[in-house]
């Protein structure tokens, strides 16, 4: 029986084990070794890392683990979630089944890309999510929103803000966007269809008519989903975002299912390395309150819908 079972073991789950093993309570890490942002070359407005790879950053993070003893790691997949609050059960997909007290979701979401040939072996390098994490390093260039929704137009608009002068919206077949306000900008309305995209020094983009387009990068806010997650096998409360589900948390990262805690991105609307490491702090700090203290940090109350 571990006193914590952490499932995930990116940012936010090793943050969250770092509190508890502060504490010196027996936890286990379950991860299958697969973050999200691990085609990412570069971590970036993360302090201390700044322009770090993701991949060496959480070395580091494990390594400040392997300090505690009471920490220990399984890599796999976590397949299923049973049980209540002291008495939880965590099935593997390779057949293993431990106990925990506690459980800590920091497993992450799966992206749903735009389909458009070429865009997955570009993505995390030349076609990128977040202007904070990447808009720095192509400052002043050519630079494209592939829309996947409303919020499309927020990105764009912010692109031409603080970024460049050099924005231009590849509308994708997407409905609801304010081209006039796009426009009144000076920001550029690309309707044609994308059939491609070919990664070099930038990204060119080939569309089903006229000439192609050269961008030193595309930004694009990808869907995300949580089906058949070990957060949806709990039935843990979602809430809707602009770009898909997560799950709701109270100030400690508490669920409303009793002994469960959420952190990183799979817990919040918004996506960012330090949002995940602070997250899973509180998370963990959160967890190790509600052992010793069971009535403290009560579960998230459920909506009456």
């Amino acid at each position: 029986m571990f006193d914590v079972v952490i499932v995930g073991g990116s940012f936010a789950g090793l943050s969250a084990a770092l509190q508890l093993a502060r504490a010196s309570r027996s936890v286990l890490i379950m991860d299958d070794g697969s973050p999200r942002n691990r085609m990412s070359p570069a971590a970036h407005g993360v302090p201390g890392w700044d322009g770090v790879p993701p991949a060496e950053i959480l070395i580091q993070f494990r390594a400040d683990l392997a300090g505690y003893p009471t920490v220990s790691f399984l890599n796999d997949r976590t397949d299923d979630i049973s049980g209540a609050v002291d008495a939880f059960e965590v099935a593997t997909e390779s057949g293993e089944c431990v106990r925990a007290r506690r459980i800590i979701l920091t497993h992450g979401v799966r992206d749903i890309l735009p389909d458009v040939p070429g865009l997955d072996d570009a993505w995390g390098r030349t076609v990128l999510h977040c202007p904070y994490c990447h808009g720095y390093e192509v400052k002043g260039c050519p630079l494209a929103v592939l829309a996947t929704g409303p919020m499309a137009a927020h990105q764009a608009h912010m692109l031409r803000a603080d970024w460049s002068e050099d924005v231009t919206v590849l509308v994708n077949g997407v409905d609801g966007l304010d081209q006039q306000a796009l426009s009144a900008a000076s920001i550029r309305v690309d309707a044609r269809t994308p059939l491609r995209l070919e990664s070099g020094d930038g990204i060119r983009v080939t569309f089903q008519d006229g000439p192609a387009a050269d961008f030193a990068a595309i930004f694009t806010a990808p869907k995300v989903d949580l089906a058949g997650s070990p957060a949806v096998r709990l039935c843990v409360g979602m809430s809707g975002g602009p770009m898909g589900p997560y799950v709701r948390t109270g100030p400690m990262q508490q669920t409303d299912i009793p002994g469960v805690f959420a952190a990183g991105d799979l817990a919040t609307p918004m996506w960012n390395v330090n949002f995940a490491v602070g997250d899973g702090a509180r998370a963990g700090a959160g967890c190790h309150q509600s052992l010793l203290f069971p009535d403290y940090i009560p579960a998230l109350e459920k909506d009456a819908a």
